[in-house]
């Protein structure tokens, strides 16, 4: 029992080969599969991501069952990222190159249709975002980007409708009050 737990099935160095070749694939495939898979995902797009998890783990770690050569393979996996994180924080060009531009979806309350198919996200589903940061229209937004992790930022338009009532009410009220002042200083003074 503990040699098969703790003896590796196979060489440490093909399963840190095979744990290489399927990160940077898996990178480059999400890397093509746009920004929607990493940031706003659908049921469809969940599903796919961990069954994608489920068919690689035989590909890292071969036939070996060892509980030695799954720590292995995951530590292989957190030691590329973690390597591949710095490498990409000291080589801007290159992060660049590897995850791309933010894309802009909205500008000045206008959708661009371009983008949102570009990225495969639907108008009802770019409203429900805006509205759960608070923007009850898309007319209301200056600008939203999916960024390049797949996150959408909103810019509302200032002032908003919102603020302009406001500052509108606020006007009023200060013009009322300058009337009620000056009707108060015209009307005699009751005796006590």
């Amino acid at each position: 029992m503990w040699n098969d737990l703790l003896i590796p099935g196979a060489p440490l160095l093909e399963k840190a080969v095979r744990t290489l070749v399927v990160y940077f694939f898996l990178l480059a495939g999400l890397r093509l599969a746009g920004k929607r898979e990493l940031g706003q995902l659908n049921p469809f797009d969940l599903v796919v991501l961990l069954l994608l998890s489920n068919t690689v783990q035989n590909a890292i770690i071969g036939s070996d069952n060892s509980l030695a050569g799954g720590l292995f393979g995951a530590a292989m996996l957190l030691i590329f990222n973690y390597v591949m994180v710095r490498f990409l924080y000291e080589h801007p060009k290159l992060d660049k190159l590897a995850e791309g531009d933010a894309d802009i979806l909205v500008r000045d309350g206008v959708v661009q249709d371009v983008a949102l198919h570009h990225d495969l996200i639907t108008i009802p589903e770019l409203e429900a975002a805006a509205r759960r940061q608070g923007i009850p229209s898309l007319t209301e937004i200056e600008e939203c980007r999916i960024e390049v992790g797949g996150a959408l930022t909103f810019v509302q338009k200032r002032p908003t409708g919102e603020d302009m009532r406001h500052r509108e009410l606020l006007d009023r009220m200060t013009r009322l009050e300058s009337q009620l002042a000056a009707l108060s200083q015209r009307l005699p003074a009751t005796p006590a």
